[in-house]
């Protein structure tokens, strides 16, 4: 990364801890974009360089789990089927997510009790599900047309949703043990697609 980019993840970080901290303490309500700015010591305009909206602090990683999907697509092998392509990227995703960190589970309370950040979180995965299907119909044309795409897809995220909702909201797990969890669920979801031929 260049000394930009490297300054741009630094400001983008302080302004997810700020966020994380000023949640936690004040409630999402009573924090404005201006208190995360102050506390991440940029300026209000400059904080809209980052996040649309203060909702989209809670998702940061959201993009780059759906980039996950479409490397793994893109590394796949002749061997490979769409359950596989999508179990690798979960995996992938997985491994550069800390799915026990404090905005994980700040994240998981306010989807429960917040309407604009519940309607946010469901906003990005139904853009994600429909990102992600197009690329596998996209990929896999002999196998999967756009309404069957779009059922494997939507297993495989309702899945990973369902299984969070469960996992996180338990005492703290080790961090593999959780991990491990979250793949087992997402196998239960796939493992009708695996005994069909076309999947």
């Amino acid at each position: 990364m260049s000394l930009r980019d490297r300054k741009r993840a630094r400001t983008r970080q302080a302004l997810i801890d700020a966020a994380t901290d000023l949640f936690g303490r004040q409630g999402y309500d009573a924090t404005t974009v201006a208190d995360i700015a102050a506390a991440a010591e940029i300026g209000t305009r400059t904080f809209f360089g980052y996040f649309a909206t203060k909702e989209d602090l809670l998702f940061p990683d959201a993009d780059a789990r759906v980039q996950a999907v479409a490397e793994a697509i893109a590394s796949r092998t002749p061997e490979d089927g769409p359950t596989d392509v999508l179990l690798r990227a979960l995996v992938a995703a997985a491994e550069g997510t800390d799915l026990l960190s404090p905005l994980a589970a700040l994240r998981l309370e306010l989807v429960r009790t917040v309407p604009a950040v519940r309607g946010r979180g469901l906003q990005l995965q139904l853009e994600a599900q429909q990102t992600i299907a197009g690329q596998l119909a996209e990929a896999f044309p002999e196998q999967l047309d756009a309404l069957t795409a779009a059922a494997l897809t939507g297993a495989f995220v309702g899945a990973i949703t369902g299984a969070l909702q469960v996992l996180l909201a338990e005492p703290a797990r080790d961090p593999e043990a959780l991990r491990a969890a979250l793949r087992t669920a997402t196998d239960v979801a796939l493992t009708p697609w695996r005994r069909n031929p076309a999947a």
